[in-house]
Parts: structure tokens; C-alpha cells; sequence
């Protein structure tokens, strides 16, 4: 479970990507302070304790830093930076039903241009377990020999 780096400077471009998303009726788009508690409850109802928690952390800054995807007025996913550790991207989830449409790269990519813009030349992916070819196929991310644990080694167990 390493964690892996991207060069933010050479980020492909996600207009196409998000455009035919909108033509499928999915929206991708920054959170906002008013979405907080639906978007928090939707993590942790679908994915994990450890992520709701990260994820009400990307509400504390502004802007916020969680992206969402909506289709017909529901989230069905969600991508966060900056909120385990500066310079991080993650958590992020999509649910089941809507995995290989593009939506977690849209978010990914929505993401990890937001960190650019913030002045990050390097974003860290942290703790990938499964997901590694898919962040490698991405963004070209690549792993960090001798990462695991790394930021995540004092966290308490949740529950």
C-alpha cells in the first residue's frame, strides 16, 4: 500500500472527459459549505469512518476541498485534498453503480488541477492499496519505494 506521485504539471486535460459526463446527466463540481452535511453523510454511509472524517476536514478551508459528482440531484461521488496532510489527494469514492463511467478520474483530475492552481508542483496519493494501475493510467502517478505506512503510521483505530 504505497503511496504514489504525480507530477501536477503534466496533468491531462479533463475538458472532453467532463463534457461527456454532463451529456450522461453527471456533474462534477466543487463541493459547497452549504452541501457539507449531505456530502459527510453519504461518506460514511457508503464508504468509511477514517473517510467521513477526512472528508468534513476538506469543508474547513475556502474554497472547500472536495469535488462531487451529482447525477439527478444525488452525490454518487466525491473526491478530497489537502486534509490528511498539505499536498495530499484523498479520500475519494464513487459508488458501485457508477465505477467505470470516468467519474473517479473527472473528480480525480477536478482535484488534483485545484491543487496546481494552489502552487503544488507534486501531489502524494496516499495509502493505495487496489487502485494503483488506475492512478498509474490517470496521471502517470508513481509509487514511493518504502512509503507504507508513511503519514498514516500513528493513526488511531477508529471504533
Amino acid at each position: 500500500m504505497p503511496d504514489m506521485l504525480v507530477k501536477l504539471y503534466d496533468l491531462p486535460d479533463n475538458g472532453a472527459l467532463l463534457e461527456r459526463l454532463r451529456g450522461e446527466g453527471i456533474t462534477v463540481k466543487r463541493a459547497m459549505t452549504g452541501d457539507k452535511q449531505a456530502i459527510v453523510d453519504f461518506v460514511g454511509h457508503h464508504f468509511t469512518d477514517s473517510w467521513r472524517n477526512e472528508c468534513e476536514t476538506a469543508f474547513s478551508p475556502l474554497p472547500v476541498h472536495c469535488y462531487i459528482a451529482v447525477k439527478e440531484g444525488s452525490v454518487i461521488g466525491f473526491a478530497c485534498h489537502d486534509v490528511v496532510m498539505k499536498n495530499f489527494f484523498g479520500p475519494t469514492g464513487v459508488l458501485d453503480d457508477y465505477r467505470g463511467l470516468g467519474i473517479g478520474k473527472a473528480l480525480l483530475l477536478e482535484c488534483l488541477s485545484a491543487m496546481r492552481q494552489n502552487g503544488y508542483g507534486y501531489a502524494i496519493i496516499g495509502w493505495v492499496e487496489d487502485a494503483l494501475p488506475f492512478y498509474e493510467k490517470c496521471v502517470g502517478a508513481i509509487a514511493i519505494p518504502d512509503s507504507f505506512p508513511g503519514v498514516f503510521r500513528d493513526m488511531i483505530k477508529l471504533g
